[in-house]
């Protein structure tokens, strides 16, 4: 089981993430762990990240889903290239894509304390945003508990392996 939780920054990939890694009973990682400081620094500046700025930190998380048996990422992945870069393909990894408003999620991010996404930048994320194809879609208009409940019943035997 691998799960890309996607969506802009504000959506809940962390919660949800962490939630569905629980659940299943496989790692969670944390896509914004690895990205290199000059991206960070960007993003506490306020300037939105290229693809260039992104292309290395995608390659370093792909290299991570490979090396996984099983897991789940809280990854933007915002772009359908960059879920190329992945090596999602819906089989092997699959996506989780949190749908919201951008009102809704501006709400959530003015509530919140991240160390270095300001909600300046919001705007960048949904200009940006090309929502997965295929996948799993879940509505952030609901508790996290309910999110994640959502997703386990739209997986294979809700996430659980089959019985030997």
């Amino acid at each position: 089981m691998k799960l890309v939780v996607c969506g802009v920054s504000g959506a809940g990939k962390t919660t949800v993430g962490r939630l569905l890694a629980s659940s299943l009973e496989v790692p969670f990682f944390d896509a914004d762990d690895f990205h290199p400081p000059a991206n960070v620094e960007k993003m506490r500046s306020g300037i939105p990240l290229t693809d260039a700025d992104r292309s290395p930190w995608l390659g370093r998380l792909a290299e991570l889903i490979a090396r996984e048996p099983s897991l789940v990422l809280a990854c933007s992945a915002l772009k359908r290239r960059h879920r190329e870069q992945l090596g999602i393909d819906h089989e092997r990894v699959q996506t989780v894509f949190l749908e919201g408003s951008k009102s809704l999620i501006a709400d959530r991010i003015a509530s919140r304390r991240h160390d270095f996404m300001p909600g300046s930048l919001l705007d960048s994320q949904f200009d940006a945003l090309e929502p997965p194809e295929g996948g799993i879609v879940v509505s952030i208009d609901q508790t996290p508990e309910a999110m994640c409940a959502e997703v386990l019943a739209q997986l294979p035997r809700g996430g659980r392996p089959a019985a030997s």
